[in-house]
């Protein structure tokens, strides 16, 4: 359920008819979770309200976004959505793991608010376990995509543009039978579960994802938000030449909060 900010001027939601909402999966690397840092800090964008749900582990925390001590104290949540009405794009924020056996119930409270809010699309950001590919998917690009049928049809020429290479499907029985073909995507949280509640319910949603291991993957996140910017262009390049991803990522603001990622260093004491 969506709440509000209430910033002294009322408590009144937040128009988002015809957004993008973005947000992540909770999956291998959180690496979704660290691209949508990265997108927040660069264009700065508005915290607008929360997303108060029992499906996620509680928690609270300092405002990962700080820039000055002014802003440093405020409270930060698990769930929390943050909005740029100059470019129609709506970010919820997930920061902690989901509670055992809640997958079902958050996707669809999360699909009935896309609903109500009358967002256009949804884009996902998620993430799968490297170790875990197949043979095809160990060739060439380690970045995958997926449509719903309702927005292939509408941006399916400019993905097939963008010359992107789409999630494979695996043998459901593999050494037995190669012709039952399903989606699998170990490691991705609830990426496979909600892109199939939105196909089902006609909701426009794409998933970007990106293979991966655990360790630090703030590497792999600048290459997932890079991909995304290829498609939705949230930031410009500001130099012009072939390879715009590498040029891309010193332009990405890293938020304060990453100086914490592997906590703080070894005490002198200690020695």
């Amino acid at each position: 359920m969506f709440i509000p900010c209430d910033r002294g001027g009322g408590s009144a939601t937040p128009d988002f008819k015809g957004f993008t909402l973005l947000m992540p999966a909770v999956s291998v690397g959180n690496v979704g979770q660290l691209a949508i840092d990265l997108v927040i800090s660069t264009l700065d964008m508005t915290k607008v309200g929360y997303f108060y749900t029992d499906c996620l582990a509680p928690m609270v925390g300092n405002n990962p976004y700080a820039t000055a001590e002014e802003n440093s104290t405020e409270l930060s949540i698990n769930a929390e959505v943050y909005s740029l009405p100059s470019k129609k794009l709506v970010v919820l924020q997930i920061r902690s793991p989901f509670i055992k056996n809640k997958y079902r119930p958050f996707c669809e409270t999360l699909l009935s608010w896309v609903k109500s809010s009358k967002c256009a699309r949804v884009v996902l950001l998620s993430s799968s376990h490297a170790y875990q590919r197949d043979d095809e998917q160990l060739l060439g690009t380690p970045l995958r995509y997926l449509l719903t049928p309702d927005l292939e049809k509408a941006v399916g020429g400019r993905i097939q543009e963008l010359n992107w290479k789409e999630m494979e499907k695996v043998a459901a029985y593999p050494g037995i039978s190669d012709t039952d073909k399903i989606l699998h995507i170990p490691g991705g949280g609830i990426t496979k579960l909600l892109f199939t509640e939105s196909c089902s319910k006609g909701i426009q949603m794409a998933v970007l994802l990106k293979f991966c291991s655990e360790g630090d993957n703030i590497p792999d996140a600048f290459v997932l938000v890079n991909y995304l910017n290829e498609w939705l262009q949230l930031i410009k390049s500001e130099v012009s030449t072939s390879n715009s991803s590498t040029d891309l990522s010193s332009q990405w603001k890293i938020p304060s909060s990453w100086r914490l990622l592997f906590g703080n260093g070894l005490p002198p004491a200690l020695f």
